[in-house]
């Protein structure tokens, strides 16, 4: 029979499965890569400060103990004293010398050339063979200013005119293309920027009217104007000026004209209107010797065509006449004048006190030197330039300018010795009284075939230019050279002994 019968278990390892497992190729797995960033801060302040002292005997310079002296360098005490004297001797008569008065030193480049940096035109006005009459800068020596009008016109001219305003400093400045327009009813015979007020401009017209303009304004250019009254110039206006006037720091409108009459003008700005508040007669009888005008006939009145106010003594004018005579004139005169009463609503008074020896012709333009209180210079219709002292009726000194007309005379506001003077023939003359030579120093031609030039100014504050108004409607403004500008040595002393010379 069978019966049950236990075995030990016996185990086989399996071939395949190790087969397999060398058969299997390793594989490898990566996470996403992990991402990271440093960062720094550091504080707002940051000082860092260190001291050190070094050992006493290792110093070079040592501090005195208070109240001591350092010591000095050996011999140091006695070349002091020996130079003292002379030193302070030196320095006294320094102190004494006029050497140097009136002299600027020039850091700026030497210019050896002289050059028209701008022709400025307008050319409606020249398209209207309107003429520049009149120029002038502005207190800051950016803007200039002309006034378009006729001169060679006899007659009463309703035709209309304009004033017209660059700025040299513009960016893109337009030579043909002005920066402010201003339009006038009638022609405008002279010019004149406020001292410190560069917006504000006086001009006088041919019809006799006085206007001051605001070129700050918007609207209405026209702060005040005289308008047509009793009061007003019967004639054109050849002469406007900015003076003090009673009140400190007011200044008030100077207008003359070829009545006769001179009259000061206080700015209403309120009411727009220019109020008159003194006035000046110039009448035939009342001018000290006045000789060459008794034989005058006519109208009583003198004439005035060109008027300059003295840089030295405010209470002095000058006025230049239609008959050539040149008077000296005051602000404070009290005499009254021999006119008969015409409506005005002040009480005319007679200001010549000393006339100067007459000319052949007009007088044109005056002005007064900024470098000696009895000098002034005067051109005419003659085509000379007389050197005039306030002390003596005959001229110091009379210069050809021209075989024409000399309309303008300007003296330089940087050389004591120069002046220049613009002709009927197209040219400025500028003369150096300086040389031996009587002939101009330079030549200025304007190239306007010939036309008349009728007026000049230098610039106030930059003293290389100068500007130049032609028949031609068109301004030139020069570039001076170095040799024109620039004070030389013993300058003023020159001109002081030419003032002290007696007339011959």
């Amino acid at each position: 029979m069978f019966t049950d019968e236990s075995l030990d278990a016996l185990g086989v390892e399996s071939l395949w499965r190790k087969s397999q497992q060398f058969a299997q190729e390793s594989r490898g797995c990566q996470t996403r890569p992990v991402h990271t960033a440093e960062a720094e801060i550091q504080p707002l302040l940051n000082a860092d400060n260190g001291t050190q002292t070094d050992p006493q005997d290792h110093l070079i310079y040592q501090l005195p103990p208070k109240g001591e002296l350092r010591p000095e360098s050996p011999g140091l005490r006695d070349f002091l004293h020996r130079v003292e004297d002379m030193v302070l001797k030196e320095l006294a008569s320094n102190a004494k010398s006029h050497a140097f008065d009136g002299f600027d030193v020039n850091w700026e480049d030497q210019n050896e050339t002289v050059s028209c940096i701008h022709c400025l035109q307008h050319p409606s006005a020249q398209e209207k063979g309107l003429q520049v009459t009149s120029i002038s800068w502005s207190c800051t020596g950016s803007v200039i200013a002309c006034a378009f009008g006729r001169v060679d016109d006899g007659d009463w001219s309703t035709e209309k005119s304009c004033v017209c305003t660059w700025n040299l400093d513009r960016r893109g400045l337009n030579p043909k293309r002005p920066d402010m327009i201003i339009d006038v009813a009638r022609p405008v015979m002279s010019l004149s920027f406020h001292p410190s007020q560069p917006s504000l401009i006086a001009g006088g017209l041919y019809s006799g009217e006085v206007v001051v303009w605001d070129t700050n304004r918007t609207q209405d250019l026209i702060l005040a104007q005289t308008g047509m009254s009793t009061d007003t110039h019967r004639e054109p206006v050849y002469q406007v000026a900015w003076v003090p006037g009673p009140r400190r720091g007011e200044m008030v409108v100077l207008s003359a004209g070829s009545g006769g009459r001179v009259l000061l003008w206080t700015v209403d700005s309120d009411e727009g209107r220019l109020v008159l508040s003194a006035g000046f007669a110039l009448i035939r009888q009342q001018v000290p010797h006045n000789s060459a005008l008794s034989k005058n006939r006519g109208s009583s009145n003198v004439g005035v065509t060109s008027l300059a106010l003295s840089p030295w003594d405010l209470d002095t004018f000058l006025v230049g006449s239609e008959s050539g005579l040149v008077l000296k004139c005051s602000f404070s005169a009290q005499t009254l004048a021999a006119a008969p009463p015409d409506g005005e609503s002040v009480t005319l008074r007679a200001p010549a006190q000393f006339s100067f020896s007459p000319r052949g012709g007009p007088v044109h333009s005056l002005h007064c030197s900024p470098f000696h209180r009895n000098l002034f210079v005067s051109v005419g219709t003659d085509g000379l330039a007389h050197l005039h002292s306030l002390l003596q009726p005959d001229p110091l000194l009379s210069l050809r300018v021209s075989d024409s007309y000399v309309f303008g005379v300007r003296w330089s506001p940087t050389r004591p010795l120069l002046f220049a003077a613009a002709t009927g023939q197209g040219l400025v003359q500028i003369f150096d009284l300086g040389r031996k030579s009587l002939r101009p120093a330079a030549t200025l031609d304007q190239l306007t075939g010939g036309q008349p030039v009728y007026c000049l100014e230098f610039n106030p504050r930059r003293k290389d230019l100068l500007a130049v108004g032609n028949a031609d409607g068109s301004v030139n403004i020069w570039h001076l050279s170095t040799e024109l500008t620039e004070q030389g040595p013993r300058e003023t002393a020159k001109l002081e002994q030419l003032a002290n010379e007696v007339a011959e």
